[in-house]
């Protein structure tokens, strides 16, 4: 059935193709979709339209998951459209959308969204970029009420914003707030990068974040003259994609937004500037904390083609090139004492203003020269010699099968994923298509491709201004601009040679021994699963879903994970997730993996849980004995090769200076251990720990940990029982019985939560002196058997969010976004905590912790209202019914359901646990957790008094 609907589909979209032109005349000229002007056939699924005032929709049905909705409100407006007085004020603006409208007060926004199931942050959200703004609400319901409800609220914030002066000075410290999370070392680069690659053009000084001393200084004037001159409704697109009736949504978006009517002239289109014309030049950008780079670009006038049938033809035969030379640049990652970490290849045109085709690479400090010579010689190695027949069918192979699966599961595609796709259409001005015309139009432009072909467009990509040659480090280049620039003519007379053509191999890993039957099969009625049995110990939980076609998740479960670890002493096992996959297989080395597998769909994961080993993967039903076959190969064949070993090892330092840049890196990385009272497991290992770790210890670890205790198997998605057994009966049902789970090491079993600390731990961060975080975090309870009370302090932490975003973010102004969060551990008995957290400036910690003090004292004293509760839990329940619709949510639920039964009774009364908690839950919850004596509190401060200067290249 599944090749006769992909043939159907794929048949439909041909014929399509072929009746496209004809169709073009009965399009009228003034619809401002790109399909009305295209040759490519658009989704025939999505209603288009626009409304007499000039504002475009577009609405679609779709029911994954089922009863809910996702809206986005597009502005063709971003920081590229702001005047030199008015830096930040594009962004600026979208804050102020919900700070107060014509007929929604203050406040209350977000509280009506809350009412209705929406979290902030979460289902309530916006964003600006360089060339638009858009408002997005992902809709837990699609009645009326909670429909016409988000509609009058997405008008009002687009037509109807206040921009009150005592609001805007308020959003003001908000704003700084948000400039100050988000000036990281990345961001510093990203600005000095666009200077660099656009200079004099608008693009170089637009990032959305825009000016401090404007944002602090800009009169509401400024504001209503941004506003009024962008958001209008000729530059207005609302989208909904979810699971409603077209008609109807089309009649209430018309009676929404019909009446909207600009309030002054249309703004003007902004003057991109024109590409410089310059030569060959070097820059060398030193950043403490960033990750070593380096680039080679060229510039050249945009790509403003519109989108047509010829152009994604053109654009994908170069693509696949440039596909070929990634995947080269990847096999020389992954070799011994490699000389880059990463590296890339792309063409592509920046927002309307220049195109930039080059390629780059990561590597270790020091390694500058080595990743220089690596990534000019590929470059030139593939514009001399091109790719090979059997690169190019290897990518159009893997292509075809992505878009083949892509075109197969297209009647469960997730809402949220569709209307991003359609906003983006919007902003690129490009034809929404379908999976099935995407995969036709793919087979029909490589049909008869040849690599002659596809090498007579490569060498474009590496020409125009330039070379512009970037490198981004967090230490000086003894030598400079001048050493680099030399190292690369010398690179460039070292002769290259054409690529090796590489041998054919088998797949070595598809008989693991004698199939096996089930011995025990039970059915779990209650969340429609099967635990099935086999002879040698290992069980096999399955359950059949029809959330998402062609997709089936699978987990691998064994051993006891960290119990296994001494709690004294970091281990080489703090590696395994980063060289597991990596490594490949005894047999294959990753590389060959991909060769000999190409056109399949699977995948690897591994991680070590706190009691158990975790392979995991993705596939579709087609693939999934070689999915058991890949993941029972990785279970008995690690290949654990000491490259990607010795990488991370090398990029270690590196990766710890990265994090400690920032506040909440440097958090993260230095709490752990406090937190769990000294557990090394939790705990960072030093640079001499790594240095002095062997590939040897590691392959130990490891396959000592995966070699004994029972194998649990889970499978959820689009598959049968019968099959689920089939595929393991052959796999990991044919192996050797396994002996028992090994004992946990001393200690293993306990971890306990720090005493209190009346005065905040203090830690040091290398970046900005004005950047700071503050935390405090409490003592709970575990989720080991009963979840019931961890629910609870859940919903808590959900109460404490909306007073902290209440307290700390808007009135006091303080921080961008504090956090709060509630963990339990389901391995640790007794083990729990709930926190709240703010990046904020040093000398704002006290009013942080007086804020916190306040709303918990407040939480024990005074019980919280109805409402309060209802808008702090009902967005939990509705986000929880949302994951259910989903496999990822059932895999992990059910993935110790063999082992434990009494898990299903945990997972059937989840909801109902957080519709029954009372008002009086919350107090004595609070009463009981949150006491001043046991508050654990820390900060992180820099070792940088002074902040530095945005960063710029150095010429």
């Amino acid at each position: 059935m599944r090749s006769a609907r992909l043939f159907l589909l794929v048949a439909a979209s041909v014929a399509a193709l072929t009746a496209a032109a004809p169709a073009l005349a009965q399009v009228q000229p003034s619809d401002p979709w790109a399909h009305a002007t295209s040759d490519i056939p658009v989704d025939a699924n999505v209603r288009f339209g626009v409304l007499p005032n000039g504002m475009q929709y577009a609405v679609m049905r779709n029911a994954t998951p089922p009863g809910q909705a996702s809206l986005r409100l597009r502005i063709d407006a971003g920081s590229l459209m702001e005047n030199e007085d008015q830096l930040g004020l594009a962004h600026f603006m979208e804050h102020m959308a919900f700070n107060g409208t014509t007929n929604i007060p203050e406040n209350e926004l977000l509280r009506i969204l809350e009412r209705l199931g929406l979290a902030f942050g979460a289902d309530t959200n916006a964003a600006t970029g360089f060339d638009q703004t858009f408002y997005q609400l992902e809709l837990p319901r699609t009645n009326d009420e909670t429909v016409d409800a988000a509609l009058r609220i997405m008008r009002e914030q687009v037509s109807e914003a206040l921009m009150d002066p005592a609001a805007l000075d308020a959003e003001r410290g908000v704003i700084e707030g948000e400039e100050r999370t988000r000036n990281t070392p990345g961001l510093r680069s990203a600005k000095a990068q666009l200077a660099l690659l656009a200079p004099g053009q608008r693009l170089s000084n637009r990032f959305p974040i825009g000016d401090l001393n404007i944002i602090r200084t800009a009169p509401r004037e400024r504001f209503v003259e941004f506003y009024h001159a962008y958001y209008r409704p000729n530059r207005a697109t609302f989208i909904a994609v979810g699971d409603f009736d077209v008609d109807v949504m089309e009649g209430k978006i018309r009676a929404a937004f019909e009446s909207w009517e600009p309030k002054a002239a249309d703004g003007p289109e902004p003057d991109l500037g024109t590409v410089q014309p310059r030569g060959p030049q070097t820059s060398i950008l030193v950043e403490p904390g960033i990750q070593s780079s380096i680039q080679l670009n060229w510039v050249r006038d945009p790509d403003l083609d519109p989108d047509t049938v010829a152009e994604r033809r053109s654009n994908l035969i170069r693509n696949l090139g440039l596909a070929v030379l990634n995947r080269r640049l990847g096999e020389i990652s992954r070799q011994d004492n490699a000389p880059i970490i990463a590296a890339g290849a792309s063409s592509s045109t920046v927002v309307d203003s220049l195109e930039i085709g080059g390629i780059n690479a990561t590597f270790n400090p020091g390694g500058w020269q080595r990743a220089l010579e690596t990534i000019e010689q590929e470059q030139r190695r593939l514009v001399q010699f091109g790719v090979s027949d059997a690169e190019l069918q290897r990518e159009i192979t893997d292509t075809r099968t992505a878009l083949e699966n892509a075109a197969a599961a297209a009647a469960t595609r997730t809402t949220p994923g569709l209307v991003n796709g359609l906003l983006n259409a919007a902003n690129n001005q490009t034809v929404f298509t379908a999976p099935a015309t995407n995969l036709a139009l793919f087979n029909q432009a490589v049909e008869g491709l040849t690599a002659a072909q596809v090498n007579s467009v490569l060498p474009p990509v590496f020409e125009g201004q330039g070379p512009v040659i970037l490198v981004i480090t967090p230490v000086e280049i003894e030598g400079g601009a001048d050493a680099v620039t030399a190292a690369l003519e010398a690179s460039r007379q070292a002769p290259v040679a054409a690529p090796a053509a590489q041998a054919q191999l088998d797949w070595p890993y598809a008989n693991f021994g004698p199939a096996s039957a089930p011995t025990d099969r039970t059915e779990l009625t209650a969340v429609g699963a099967t635990v099935v049995t086999f002879p040698n110990g290992v069980r096999l939980t399955v359950k059949p879903t029809t959330f998402r076609d062609e997709q089936i998740l699978v987990s691998v479960r064994t051993g006891i994970g960290e119990l296994a670890l001494p709690t004294d002493r970091s281990t080489p096992l703090a590696f395994a997730g980063f060289v597991f996959q990596s490594g490949g297989l005894g047999r294959l080395t990753a590389d060959e993996i991909n060769r000999v597998l190409s056109g399949r769909i699977y995948s690897v994961g591994f991680s070590a849980d706190s009691d158990a080993w975790q392979l995991s993967g993705a596939t579709r039903p087609a693939d999934l004995n070689l999915q058991m076959q890949v993941l029972a190969a990785y279970l008995t064949d690690p290949g654990l090769r000491p490259a990607p070993f010795q990488q991370i090892q090398a990029l270690f330092p590196q990766i710890i200076a990265q994090q400690m840049a920032t506040p909440g890196g440097a958090f993260a990385l230095q709490s752990g251990e406090l937190l769990a009272s000294g557990d090394k497991r939790e705990s960072l290992p030093t640079a001499a720990e790594v240095g002095s770790w062997t590939i040897e210890q590691l392959r130990s670890g490891v396959t000592a940990g995966l070699a004994s205790g029972p194998i649990d198997v889970t499978v959820v998605g689009d598959v049968t029982v019968e099959d689920a057994i089939a595929a393991v009966s052959t796999t990991f049902g044919a192996l050797p019985a396994r002996g028992p789970a090994p004992q946990p090491a001393p200690g293993a079993t306990e971890r306990r939560f720090p005493a209190g600390t009346p005065e905040p731990v203090v830690l040091k961060h290398t970046g900005p002196g004005e950047q700071g975080l503050a935390y405090i975090a409490w003592p709970t309870t575990d989720s080991v058997v009963d979840r019931t009370e961890a629910r609870t302090i859940q919903i808590l932490g959900e109460v404490m969010s909306l007073r902290a975003t209440e307290e700390i973010r808007e009135r006091l102004a303080i921080a961008y976004s504090p956090g709060v969060g509630a963990s339990s551990s389901d391995t640790f008995a007794g083990y729990g905590s709930i926190f709240v957290q703010a990046l904020t400036r040093p000398e704002s910690f006290t009013a942080f912790y007086d804020a916190v003090n306040a709303i918990t004292a407040s939480l024990r004293d005074t019980p919280i209202t109805e409402d309060e509760l209802n808008r702090a839990r009902l967005p939990e329940v509705e986000r929880l019914k949302r994951t259910q619709a989903g496999n990822e949510y059932w895999l992990g639920q059910l993935s110790g359901v063999a082992a434990n039964p009494a898990d299903v009774e945990q997972i059937l009364t989840h909801i109902s646990d957080l519709e029954a908690i009372t008002v009086a839950d919350i107090q004595r919850a609070a009463r009981q957790y949150l006491r001043p004596d046991t508050a654990w509190r820390g900060v992180a401060v820099s070792d940088n008094p002074v902040a530095p200067a945005a960063a710029a290249p150095a010429q």
